[in-house]
């Protein structure tokens, strides 16, 4: 499948510039701390004790410290919200890397554990190196690396990837390590390299020189070393601090407990909860992240709205699957009848968008296609569809709203005997969209127009609308992929 330019670029790069200079930043980061201990002079006797063993460690350290410093940053829900919804981020394609701020989390994570995994290896190494390297000639350099560090990291790595927690391992390897590795502080009284009072030139170089130049290359004074002041929290301090300044406010904004007015059961283990809560402003495309106390105090739940209050209307509604223990246990809660007053404590996240210059545009067609397995599916969102159709027929615009049903698993012929939802069982088709062909079709309906696609599903069809999103088309129309992402 041919891909085209234009499409890429649309889709994915930002996402792919951001990515090089991420990648960009760690390799350069990387090189120049290899090269400083590696070919500094105030390194030249640690770096003669220790190897190569020495500028690995470090540069794998500098590498942990970016990225320790960049990990939190993406969990800050709501000053990322807040960024998103500021005029100066008025590009879309800046609003959808937003979206992206899990995925870049994920990969600061991956990159922690492995240059990790790097780092406590090569201390290791260092170990070795020191105890076969002993000199008695620099005792200050002697206590350079301590045995239990790396030790004690493999054992706080093992932790941190079993609990998913990366600030631990940072804030340990401070007090171990800190101060023990050592720099020379005294290069012009003592060049690397000069002949100290007991030596001659003969017995450190292996040949002869006059007595002037042996006068010259005498220290005039021993090698004095130093520990390095610790810079790790320096990287971290400032996002941690913001992270738990985040996790307070959104504490605060979530104390509120929310009333649960109305629970509805739907067809497939299908919830239907209308909430409510005091102040509360809900717009489309918003979702909150809903935590029951009485279930888990530490697990929050994304949930997109499903129903938003009007001007008269306060309540908000969000549909809720049982599919898992915490929403298995959820829903024991709420039944076999609702609860009012149940403290859920909803964190409520919202879309923010800038008057950026789109009010004046109008969505001229939406295409809405949903594929389900069995026929009862359906039945939990089909009356709002059908109010949706009525709607629509009665401002006289049937063709604004495209819909297109697909029952994948057809155990016999099904359909809809209602009379209430004739208007979905016309539209109930058996079997599997067609992606390529719908795409065709639509790309010839908008030509040299840019079409908006949205994917709340699966990751086989994710991947299959973020690929045909990116392929070629004769019309010249523009798909936009996105997909549905609680960051």
């Amino acid at each position: 499948m041919a891909v085209s330019l234009r499409s890429w670029v649309a889709n994915e790069g930002g996402k792919h510039l951001v990515l090089m200079l991420w990648v960009g930043t760690n390799i350069w980061l990387f090189l120049k701390t290899f090269l400083l201990y590696s070919s500094g002079q105030q390194y030249h006797y640690l770096y003669k004790m220790l190897g190569l063993g020495l500028c690995i460690s470090r540069a794998s350290a500098s590498v942990l410290n970016l990225n320790c410093s960049l990990v939190l940053l993406p969990m800050c829900r709501s000053l990322l919200t807040f960024v998103r919804g500021t005029d100066t981020v008025s590009s879309r394609k800046t609003r959808r890397l937003l979206d992206k701020s899990k995925t870049f989390h994920v990969a600061c994570g991956v990159t922690i554990c492995i240059f990790s995994v790097v780092h406590v290896s090569a201390h290791l190494v260092n170990v070795l190196n020191f105890s076969v390297s002993y000199s008695d000639d620099f005792p200050a350099l002697n206590l350079a690396l301590p045995g239990v560090t790396g030790v004690l990291l493999t054992l706080i790595l093992f932790l941190m990837f079993m609990s998913s927690s990366y600030s631990n391992i940072r804030l340990i390897h401070v007090f171990t390590t800190s101060g023990a590795l050592k720099y020379q502080t005294n290069i012009d009284a003592h060049p690397p390299g000069c002949l100290r009072a007991n030596q001659s030139s003969t017995g450190s170089q292996g040949k002869e020189l006059d007595r002037g130049e042996d006068e010259e290359q005498r220290c005039r004074e021993e090698a004095h070393f130093q520990p390095h002041y610790p810079q790790t929290w320096l990287w971290v301090s400032g996002p941690l601090c913001l992270y738990c300044a985040e996790r307070f406010y959104r504490y605060v904004r979530s104390s509120d407990p929310v009333t649960i007015v109305t629970v509805i059961k739907h067809p497939c283990d299908v919830f239907e909860l209308r909430m409510l809560k005091k102040n509360f402003r809900a717009r489309p495309g918003q979702y909150i992240l809903l935590n029951c106390p009485n279930v888990s105090s530490f697990e929050n739940h994304p949930f997109t709205l499903t129903t938003c209050p009007t001007e008269n209307k306060e309540t908000f509604g969000i549909h809720l699957r049982v599919v898992g223990d915490w929403t298995g246990r959820f829903t024991e809660m709420l039944l076999p009848q609702p609860r009012i007053g149940l403290d859920v404590l909803p964190m409520l996240q919202q879309r923010r968008y800038p008057n950026d210059g789109w009010t004046g545009f109008r969505l001229q067609r939406l295409y809405f296609v949903w594929v389900c397995r069995e026929l009862q599916s359906f039945y939990w969102f089909a009356e709002l569809l059908c109010a949706l159709h009525h709607k629509l027929w009665q401002e006289n615009r049937p063709d604004y709203f495209n819909l297109r049903l697909y029952l994948s698993r057809a155990d016999g012929l099904q359909s809809m005997p209602e009379e209430k939802y004739r208007p979905l069982a016309s539209r109930l088709l058996v079997g599997r969209p067609r992606w390529k062909l719908l795409f065709d079709e639509i790309g010839k309906t908008n030509k040299d127009k840019r079409v908006g696609v949205f994917c709340c599903g699966p990751k086989g069809i994710s991947r299959t609308l973020h690929r045909l999103c990116n392929s070629g088309r004769s019309s010249g129309a523009t798909f936009e992929f996105n997909k549905e992402s609680f960051s």
